[in-house]
């Protein structure tokens, strides 16, 4: 399976790539943990990409497109993948189309998380985490035994800024900026498949097998 994972924050897309991943025997290829690699190896272009990153741009087409492409290029994903963060722009993804129609492959389905907005909001503000053992619960779907209190040292929790309500706004509009005319670009092609995010985990993946064709385990 050669699959894409769309959805916003918030909208549990993590979860569900294990689960896809696991399923399918796919590696999973996040955006964030290649620029973290080659930035981490301090490659040529993870210090381009770390530039952009450290100034809070996002990082531009030409170089992600390249460091994504050359993650592809690897044997580990010759037989699938499952790819989450890339592609974000209808340029990145045309250069992955183009990418595969070099090698006679395509992709078999973007799969599209949607989780209604103010859920979103109530999930990603409602995140809080412990200054002492770096403990994350959340007061929506994991919340502490003791409000305020992390469960495993009794330490404090709290909120981060990036995950007040005024950030969690940013990031919400910053993705659906970016995202809707990917989801239009796939959704013409046929390839995308809607899944209801508001609902129990399990459900939700047994959603994303039949949408794929394959019988949850």
């Amino acid at each position: 399976m050669r699959l894409i994972l769309l959805g916003p924050p918030g909208a549990g897309k993590g979860t569900q790539a294990k689960n896809i991943v696991k399923t399918f025997n796919i590696p999973h290829i996040s955006t964030g943990d290649i620029f973290r690699k080659n930035i981490a190896e301090k490659t040529h272009i993870g210090l381009k990409a770390k530039e952009y990153i450290d100034n809070g741009q996002l990082v531009p087409d030409d170089i992600t497109i390249e460091i994504c492409l050359e993650r592809l290029n690897q044997q580990d994903c010759m037989n699938g993948f499952l790819l989450d963060g890339f592609p974000r722009t209808v340029r990145q993804a045309d250069a992955l189309e183009e990418f595969l129609k070099s090698r006679g492959l395509k992709l078999d389905a973007a799969i599209n998380i949607i989780v209604p907005t103010d859920v979103l909001k109530r999930r990603l503000s409602g995140r809080r985490v412990c200054l002492n053992c770096g403990a994350s619960f959340n007061v929506e779907t994991n919340p502490p035994k003791v409000e305020g209190i992390c469960d495993y040292c009794s330490s404090k929790l709290i909120q981060r800024d990036d995950d007040s309500i005024e950030t969690v706004n940013e990031r919400l509009e910053v993705y659906r900026r970016q995202t809707e005319p990917i989801v239009d670009y796939y959704g013409k092609k046929g390839l995308l498949r809607n899944i209801d995010g508001y609902q129990d985990i399990a459900k939700v993946f047994e959603d994303i097998c039949i949408a794929l064709g394959r019988e949850p385990k």
